[in-house]
């Protein structure tokens, strides 16, 4: 393995708190229950429709009006993107350590690319990390392997040279489709409907805690290198 490709939100970076401020704040301002933050995070992963619904349970998905509640949401998460937003604990000594070996890592996302680059450069990341893919960039978003192949491409390597860190099926099915070494992110958002049957998910392999993420890619990265 010559890479690591990372998922954005529930992977790489713990994102939730933010959601949660905004979506809480949205149910007071409509004089709504107020969502807890435990649903709120098995929701990240489905997208920005998908959290504001948990405030909006009458409205369908496509219905004009969640739409509109949805760009709402969008406008103040990108005015205050990374209030209590950071790389989840024990993240950063795992990019140093790529780093010092010049091992390239990248991110993966269906997250709109100007969020994903507003929340890049809020945390200093953006000169870091060697490619970003986003929905903007490809025909065909996860789980499709298209942006799994054109990140490899970015990077000048084989998408089976790459190893692809999601916490949604959508990101080990690309990473499968696109034959990179896929490790389920069991730490991250998982979405309720899949987050009692991981094994069925068929990642090569499941890490609890990004501890476990470490030493996975030491194993498969740092070592071959060091050795």
């Amino acid at each position: 393995m010559k890479a690591v490709l990372f998922d954005l939100d529930g992977t790489l970076i713990d994102t939730a708190a933010d959601f949660v401020r905004i979506i809480q704040d949205m149910c007071r301002e409509e004089g709504r229950e107020v969502v807890a933050p435990e649903l709120i995070r098995t929701q990240v992963s489905e997208g920005a429709r998908a959290m504001v619904k948990l405030v909006y349970p009458e409205l369908e998905l496509e219905d004009p009006l969640l739409l509109a509640h949805r760009q709402r949401f969008l406008d103040l998460y990108g005015a205050d993107i990374a209030v209590d937003t950071d790389l989840f604990d024990g993240m950063y000594p795992l990019l140093e350590a790529l780093e010092a070996r010049s091992i390239p890592w990248g991110i993966v996302t269906n997250k709109p690319r100007w969020l994903s680059e507003s929340l890049l450069a809020a945390l200093n990341l953006s000169e870091r990390c060697s490619v970003l893919v986003c929905p903007e960039d490809v025909g065909r978003t996860k789980p499709d392997p298209e942006p799994m192949y054109l990140a490899a491409k970015q990077i000048d390597l084989a998408a089976k040279d790459c190893i692809y860190v999601g916490d949604h099926p959508r990101d080990i099915d690309a990473g499968r489709a696109a034959n990179m070494y896929t490790i389920l992110a069991a730490y991250g958002y998982l979405p309720l409907e899949h987050k009692d049957n991981l094994n069925a998910w068929q990642a090569d392999c499941i890490v609890h805690s990004v501890e476990e993420l470490h030493q996975r890619i030491q194993d498969l990265v740092l070592k071959p290198v060091l050795g």
